[in-house]
């Protein structure tokens, strides 16, 4: 189900780009409805900083939100298994190896807290998603830090390297943030399925809707097999619910059953009903996947009119080359009215850019060509 639905979200993402910028073959795509964005106020810098997405909620989950005002005064816990049920449904698995989390940054927690206490050692890339690593540190956790090889890729030989009887967990950000690059699938399945075996392995797949190969894994494969690998997953990026923090982990019950022990912050009532909503959606997942490769679209254009190296992405934004160090070109662009990615040293003459609306991305353009020219 899900490698048709990626089939068909591919297809009508390039045919929209083909509509803007006549470079792709044209691909006959049923028409999408259209979903409003927030709109830009004046004065207001437009936010391409947070890999958002700008279209949600949908009209839908708006009204399934207002309609979970009525049990508003219950405990989260009441409204709990209608979303545990859709995620065990969709995920082809049963309740216990779902945790749900407020944004995959609580489960992202949760197991920097869980595997990093008493001086665990845990590895990751560099740079990659800081959540985990940083919350470890917290609590005396030692982390190997990896940097990416030449391609801006996990250098998985070089994880592996690092792996000794004291690693608690590893860590594996794909598509990776900042970079977008995507692991090629042989070498990431391979790689989690060793590493398994000596560690707890956690594949961060908060961008996998985002993925335009309808046969790439999921490590969901791996957890089904009953192996030591967690994944994570969020509602804020596709789905367009970042405000309402809630996300999900996927393990084997007994890592699942321990994990929860670390959850700290939950989510709401409110999320739970928007969560559940819009898992059933389907029309505004595939338009928020087509807005999202028009986007990029422009995005490259104006990169390749700039004549600047870039990454190309596998996610909701776009890493590239300025040139400049990241420290002055964040205020250059504020001058230009666009909020841009924070650093992520120590590729510090590198921005990470998010995708957003059209108009959005027009200003973005404009931007980029008065400040890189």
């Amino acid at each position: 189900m899900q490698h048709n639905r990626r089939t068909w979200i591919r297809n009508i993402g390039l045919a929209s780009a083909a509509t803007l910028f006549g470079t792709y073959n044209k691909i006959e795509a049923k028409p999408l409805h259209w979903y409003p964005p927030r709109p830009i106020l004046d004065g207001e810098p437009i936010r391409l900083s947070a890999n958002e997405n700008p279209f949600g909620p949908s009209p839908l989950v708006r009204k399934s939100i207002q309609e979970a005002f009525d049990v508003a005064c219950r405990y989260p816990s009441a409204s709990r298994d209608g979303l545990l049920e859709a995620i065990a449904q969709k995920e082809g698995l049963t309740k216990d190896h779902i945790v749900i989390t407020g944004g995959s940054t609580e489960g992202l927690k949760m197991c920097g807290l869980a595997y990093g206490l008493h001086t665990g050692e845990i590895i990751a890339a560099d740079p990659t998603f800081k959540a985990l690593t940083s919350y470890a540190e917290h609590f005396g956790a030692h982390i190997h830090r990896v940097p990416l090889d030449a391609n801006l890729q996990h250098d998985l030989n070089a994880m592996e390297g690092r792996i000794n009887n004291r690693t608690s967990l590893i860590f594996i950000c794909n598509p990776n943030n900042p970079t977008g690059t995507l692991l090629p699938a042989d070498d990431y399945r391979a790689f989690c399925e060793q590493a398994s075996k000596k560690a707890i392995v956690f594949a961060d797949e908060a961008y996998g809707e985002f993925i335009d190969d309808p046969n790439y894994p999921s490590m969901l494969e791996l957890v089904k097999q009953g192996k030591n690998v967690v994944v994570s997953r969020t509602f804020s990026k596709v789905y367009g619910l970042a405000g309402m923090r809630i996300g999900y982990l996927i393990a084997r019950p007994d890592i699942a059953s321990r994990l929860i022990k670390h959850r700290m912050a939950y989510t709401n009532v409110l999320a739970l009903h928007a969560a559940k909503t819009a898992l059933a959606e389907e029309d505004f997942y595939q338009y928020s996947i087509t807005k999202n490769q028009e986007a990029k679209a422009i995005i490259y254009q104006t990169l390749d009119e700039l004549g600047l190296d870039y990454q190309k992405s596998q996610t909701n934004f776009v890493f590239f080359k300025t040139g400049k160090s990241i420290e002055h070109f964040i205020p250059m662009m504020l001058k230009e009215g666009v909020r841009v990615g924070r650093p992520f040293p120590p590729l510090v003459d590198w921005c990470r850019i998010s995708t957003g609306t059209i108009k959005e991305m027009e200003i973005l353009s404009s931007g980029l060509k008065k400040v890189l020219v």
